[in-house]
């Protein structure tokens, strides 16, 4: 269990430096005449990351899981990779980068790095990391009860960036896909 709970709160570091980066970012944002979206569900997703830190932890202890090699390995696997997607998407939108929906008038969509096969790849490697992180000591209810949670809060979220993108005239879904606010 000392090893798990070193991961969290290595996570835990982690997160603290990407609010560091979304702080930066947002005053880069803000500079540029960005507006800010979608102010309403942030709170309810920093609640909703900061419990799954918190189960991550007490689950394990106060229900007694073990940590079950094939499983656990497997899931650090998976929780690792999305760590990765997650730096590369911060990467890749370089100061547009944020915790918050932030969008500066004037600047194209970004369609490189992950951007180039998929609209939403942080959110790819949310939902990986919120499976695979407490699965990595069996933390089965933590995984279940975060996603189903998170999946109610990224329908939120995604509808929100996507409205936010159309509102400055950026997004370009394809033909199959209606933009947001478009009747279906």
């Amino acid at each position: 269990m000392t090893w798990y709970l070193l991961l969290i709160g290595l996570v835990a570091a982690e997160r603290l430096a990407e609010l560091a980066t979304a702080r930066r970012h947002a005053a880069w944002s803000l500079a540029r005449g960005g507006r800010e979206y979608g102010r309403g569900h942030y709170p309810v997703m920093v609640a909703l990351h900061t419990a799954l830190l918190v189960g991550c932890v007490v689950e394990p202890w106060a229900a007694g899981r073990p940590f079950l090699p094939a499983l656990g390995w497997t899931a650090l696997a998976f929780a690792l990779a999305a760590q990765g997607l997650r730096w590369w998407c911060i990467a890749t939108l370089g100061p547009r980068w944020n915790t918050r929906v932030l969008v500066v008038p004037g600047l194209p969509l970004v369609a490189a790095g992950p951007y180039r096969w998929m609209r939403h790849p942080n959110y790819v490697a949310v939902v990986v990391e919120g499976v695979a992180l407490p699965l990595v000591h069996t933390a089965w209810l933590t995984a279940l009860g975060f996603t189903a949670l998170n999946l109610l809060l990224l329908r939120v979220r995604i509808g929100c960036e996507d409205a936010a993108l159309t509102d400055g005239g950026r997004l370009r879904a394809p033909a199959s896909v209606p933009a947001a606010g478009s009747p279906s």
